[in-house]
């Protein structure tokens, strides 16, 4: 099954976009060859965008101080795997040692070099990294992998703290969840929430269409839609049953 996810306040939508940069940074810089580093580049420069939010860091503190507290109540639960619960302390009280670890503004090290700065302006223009306007770059694309991969893990590594801080409190999110399965007929589905609240909804389904979600505290709207890359989205006109998780943290 294609599982969708949609966060339903602004802290939880910073962290699922971290994550996915986060992801695919890691992923290019790892692959080695120069346009896989190219595009890792491109990846921390939108991470360190993203991270220009002051109380990120505050609020990833908070959230795992929280997570902290309300699981080491669960040590006396005879009911509560010992040793699981013991490992998820551990990774949080890491990440938390990380975050506390990290001084000064999130990726300034990024903003203040000029190097870097120059290929960022350029990269906003299409084409404008090509090797006649920035042969400088052109020179380090063409060192050999090595090289190249601990300068990015020069410009990524003061960052990742924030990347374990989220991957937790993600996890711990998309588990707190109960799936219920539903059935959208002629394309829609609607749910009266009557003030049931969530930071993340998880639509699963195994069908040829994707979802599309509004939601207040009052309902939740599901639109089932056919992706046709020759026109316009149109509503799938069957019964899909599909799944769906409200996560709370």
């Amino acid at each position: 099954m294609t599982v969708y996810e949609f966060p339903l306040n602004e802290r939880v939508r910073t962290w699922l976009r971290l994550e996915d940069l986060f992801d695919k940074a890691l992923f290019f810089l790892r692959a080695g060859d120069p346009r896989s580093h190219h595009a890792a580049l491109l990846g921390i420069f939108e991470i360190v965008d993203v991270v220009a939010r002051a109380e990120l860091k505050s609020e990833l503190i908070q959230e795992l101080e929280r997570q902290k507290v309300s699981l080491d109540v669960l040590r006396s639960n005879p009911a509560v795997d010992a040793a699981r619960l013991g490992k998820v302390l551990g990774e949080i009280a890491a990440a938390l040692a990380d975050l506390h670890g990290m001084s000064g503004k999130m990726g300034q090290h990024v903003r203040d070099n000029e190097w870097l700065a120059g290929i960022k302006g350029r990269a906003g223009i299409p084409g404008g990294t090509c090797s006649f306007d920035l042969p400088v770059y052109h020179f380090w694309l063409m060192q050999p992998a090595a090289r190249r991969n601990a300068d990015l893990m020069q410009w990524l590594g003061p960052l990742l703290p924030l990347h374990g801080a989220v991957a937790i409190v993600l996890r711990i999110l998309r588990e707190s969840g109960h799936v219920s399965r539903h059935v959208a007929q002629q394309g829609q589905f609607q749910l009266m929430l009557g003030g049931r609240t969530a930071h993340l909804l998880r639509v699963a389904l195994d069908a040829p269409c994707a979802p599309e979600v509004s939601a207040n505290k009052y309902a939740l709207n599901i639109r089932l839609l056919s992706p046709d890359t020759a026109q316009k989205p149109k509503l799938c006109d069957r019964e899909v049953v599909f799944d769906l998780t409200f996560c709370n943290l």
